[in-house]
């Protein structure tokens, strides 16, 4: 064999996937998926314990590695709150931009423009990294219910002071106190979707950390990734899916329907769960309580019909996203803001997951196998025929 061929591999059957699906590209101490039997882990502790924690428990686990004492709960809730702000020179660019596009193009930007006004955004120490994070956790509601004001063309509404990260941030996209139960299932929500392994945004977040990059560039890496519709945007498309069946009984037309024509249904399957994912449980049954409470329950009944139908007819199972939808437009959450949310809450993951980037960093630097053509030999320009539509 020359010397300036590719060495193929051995064994077909050990070429990478696409996708890098099934490869162990790294280790870490803060999330675990048993995808077999629907597990989520977060630093030990099983997802269905931790809905009985709050948020900002669920932000301490994450990025300090252990549920909070009160003394350390109450230390955290105090500093979220005191970095409860934006620069006024955020606020204004988010007003000058156009409402008109993807709400997450306006959120990747602010949050880049967030470090051109953080005195700490270059210093790489443990301690300002730390504080980075807690800072970006408080802004990133904040970013996000301005953008909803600005989009609604309404005045924009400033941050409570006595409301916890769950209800503030209701608040911040109506006007008004949620009540307590909603309030709860929302800051529930966020649990559930605070963190996810190595999912697209988190490892463009480690990829750009393992530059040596600050925390706002490895951040708006991983809200580019989010923007993608195969990683967020999936309970919008669940949503406008319900909202086009209508009614209970165009479900199983309209299903059938994508059936026959190999269309997707949205917020079914996932990459690493070959069960019902343990955060869609949750949350269906959340979507059955408030539903009824607010007499509501057609687009539960929908979401469950239409799971006993994709169930039956391709074996796939509900994930995060299909009944977050119903969920969120029953608490009249706008459409457009369900992928914001997914950043509001995944901003803890992708902190922690910087952080421990940052505490034994090794450049990621994957290789690839090439399966392209070698040795073609040179053809001056003059000689070449046309081999493109340019």
């Amino acid at each position: 064999m020359s010397a300036s061929q590719p060495v193929a591999p051995s064994d077909a059957s050990k070429a990478p996937k696409a996708g890098l699906e099934d490869i162990v590209v790294g280790t870490s101490k803060i999330c675990f998926i048993d995808g077999k039997r629907g597990r989520l882990v977060y630093r030990g502790y099983n997802i269905d314990d931790l809905v009985n924690v709050s948020f900002e428990e669920t932000i301490h686990l994450l990025l300090f590695g252990e549920l909070p004492t009160r003394p350390e709960l109450t230390r955290l809730k105090e500093r979220l709150l005191a970095e409860r702000r934006l620069p006024r020179e955020v606020t204004a660019a988010l007003m000058a931009m156009p409402h008109t596009g993807s709400p997450m193009a306006e959120l990747r930007t602010a949050v880049s423009l967030l470090a051109l006004h953080d005195p700490e955004a270059n210093d790489s120490t443990p301690d300002a990294n730390s504080r980075k994070a807690v800072r970006l956790i408080a802004q990133l509601p904040l970013l996000v219910g301005c953008i909803n004001s600005l989009r609604q063309k309404q005045d924009l509404i400033q941050p409570s002071t006595s409301l916890g990260h769950a209800g503030n941030f209701l608040y911040l996209l109506s006007g008004k106190a949620p009540d307590e139960r909603i309030e709860k299932m929302f800051d529930v929500a966020l649990t559930l979707h605070a963190d996810h392994e190595y999912n697209a945004s988190t490892f463009a977040a480690r990829v750009t950390a393992a530059t040596l990059s600050d925390m706002y560039s490895a951040v708006t890496s991983a809200i580019g990734a989010l923007k993608g519709p195969l990683h967020g945007g999936a309970n919008e498309e669940v949503m406008r899916m319900l909202l086009d069946i209508g009614s209970i009984d165009s479900v199983d037309s309209y299903i059938k329907d994508c059936f026959a024509h190999k269309k997707k249904i949205p917020g079914f399957g996932h990459r690493v769960y070959k069960t019902m994912d343990p955060r869609a449980t949750i949350l269906k049954e959340f979507s059955r309580e408030l539903g009824t409470r607010e007499k509501e329950s057609k687009w539960f009944e929908m979401s469950t019909r239409i799971q006993d139908l994709v169930v039956k007819e391709k074996n796939l199972y509900p994930n995060v996203d299909f009944y977050s939808a119903s969920l969120y437009y029953v608490m009249r959450i706008p459409i457009e803001m369900f992928t914001p949310i997914f950043a509001v809450s995944r901003v803890v993951g992708w902190s922690a997951h910087i952080l421990e980037q940052y505490s034994n960093n090794r450049l990621i630097r994957p290789m690839s196998e090439y399966i392209g053509p070698m040795d073609k030999a040179y053809v001056p320009i003059e000689k070449r025929t046309n081999t493109s539509n340019i």
